[in-house]
């Protein structure tokens, strides 16, 4: 559609009757005048309503909080994701990723083809569990594997079609199906949190525990109605953020590294210079956990470089905004003419900023991290910041933007030294090696086992 239009910064897109109209943006420089604070509207434009994914994320959850309201939850929330704070998790997240390399180590004995994907969502289920609550959601059990992440497996399913956001009276079925499923997942998820707070009040010091829920209740005299339920509302909003994102960006990242192998050797070769040449888990995480451990994570600046490559091309997530009817929200596009967006439903649409040719040039659509080690990031010169918003950006970024970094940099350290991973059935013969698409496969070495992904 962008082509055929001449690669404008704006699209309007008229769904109606069968869903939405909306304004697609193509352009970094309109997306900054959008999420951009202002006398008006003091956080951004408003989010878009996500009131049919209540069922998931809950009524009052920070995703979907507006001014007041969402600074609250901001400021009671974001020291369990300050990134000093986050390194003290650092062996609980190593602890849950070495259950993904004892899986993955049994799965090459087998010799073959697994899906990838779900294997990471338990692995980043089970770390966001530890990381914000402090349980084990015993994701990544073969057997007995937790009933939350069942339930939440269950109700995420319930919107994986094109019905997903019409109205209740459309499908009833499915409704009360969401209805059921989100109530039983309210119902454990308060047991917790009753069960923190009480074990917080007899031990509200360091000792205790430092999990993003622990850490909320620092100003909280009682735990009413109201704050109990949102803490759910935001439990339930970091189970689905936290587990989604991160396991689909690291899917993304493996397959990268497979059809890239000039990549792949670098990454290696930082990893070995960095945590020692031995592939064995055990010794790398004895290497994270010792004095300068946690430092460790920064000093991979090739690692970081591919995560953000890899969140450029294949973004997860991206921003939708409603200026509300009458607001006369206006925005500038770069040739200087004025756009109305009044009552229009505003999408950021990542997967068009990050390969826009006017900032990324020829290499846009390849995959290329080193663009991020050097002054220019294209053909054209330095990439504007507002060019890569993977999180997004402004007052209204992602609070666990420094987790989802953290984990992903410690579970490609552990796994990328380790396996040699084939991606098979669609997109098998895709590789890239510096801009050469052929049908290439990564030559195994000595210390890594191969994994057949689809």
């Amino acid at each position: 559609m962008l082509e055929t239009l001449g690669n404008p910064p704006l699209m309007f897109v008229d769904l109606r009757p069968v869903n939405r109209s909306m304004v697609l943006v193509r352009s970094h420089e309109v997306a900054e005048q959008i999420i951009k604070p202002s006398a008006q509207f003091l956080t951004s434009v408003p989010k878009a309503s996500l009131a049919y994914l209540s069922h998931v994320i809950g009524t009052s959850s920070i995703l979907g909080a507006e001014d007041e309201h969402w600074k609250h939850l901001w400021k009671r929330f974001n020291p369990g994701f300050a990134p000093q704070h986050l390194l003290t998790h650092l062996s609980a997240i190593l602890d849950k990723t070495t259950l993904l390399i004892d899986h993955l180590d049994d799965l090459v004995r087998t010799d073959m083809a697994v899906p990838l994907l779900p294997l990471l969502v338990n692995l980043t289920f089970d770390i966001i569990g530890a990381v914000a609550m402090d349980v084990d959601l015993r994701a990544q059990r073969t057997e007995g594997q937790g009933e939350m992440i069942k339930l939440f497996g269950e109700l995420l399913s319930c919107y994986l079609d094109d019905k997903a956001d019409y109205p209740w009276w459309v499908i009833p079925r499915v409704e009360l199906r969401r209805n059921r499923l989100g109530k039983r997942i309210d119902s454990i998820l308060r047991d917790i949190v009753r069960q923190k707070y009480h074990e917080y009040q007899r031990i509200p010091d360091a000792s205790s525990s430092r999990s993003t829920l622990s850490l909320s209740f620092q100003d909280t005299q009682s735990l009413s109605p109201e704050i109990l339920k949102a803490t759910v509302d935001q439990l339930k909003s970091f189970l689905l953020a936290g587990h989604d994102t991160t396991s689909t960006t690291l899917s993304w990242v493996f397959y990268e590294l497979m059809r890239t192998p000039r990549v792949l050797l670098v990454v290696r070769e930082e990893i070995h210079a960095v945590l020692g040449p031995d592939p064995d888990p055990e010794g790398i995480r004895a290497r994270f956990l010792a004095e300068p451990g946690p430092d460790l994570l920064y000093q991979m600046p090739y690692i970081n470089a591919v995560i953000k490559e890899t969140l450029r091309m294949h973004p997860p997530a991206a921003t939708a905004r409603k200026s509300p009817f009458g607001s006369s929200f206006t925005v500038r596009t770069p040739d200087g003419t004025n756009h109305c967006l009044d009552g229009t439903i505003i999408y950021n649409c990542n997967t068009l900023i990050h390969r826009d040719l006017d900032v990324y040039g020829d290499t846009a659509d390849i995959f290329r991290p080193e663009r991020w080690l050097e002054d220019t990031g294209s053909d054209s010169g330095p990439v504007p910041v507002g060019a890569w918003r993977p999180f997004e950006r402004g007052p209204r970024n992602c609070i666990g933007q420094e987790f989802a970094n953290i984990e992903a940099r410690v579970i490609i350290a552990l796994a990328v030294p380790r396996y040699d991973f084939s991606k098979v059935e669609f997109g098998e013969l895709a590789s890239d090696d510096e801009g050469d698409r052929c049908s290439r496969r990564i030559q195994s070495n000595s210390k890594s086992s191969r994994i057949s992904i689809r």
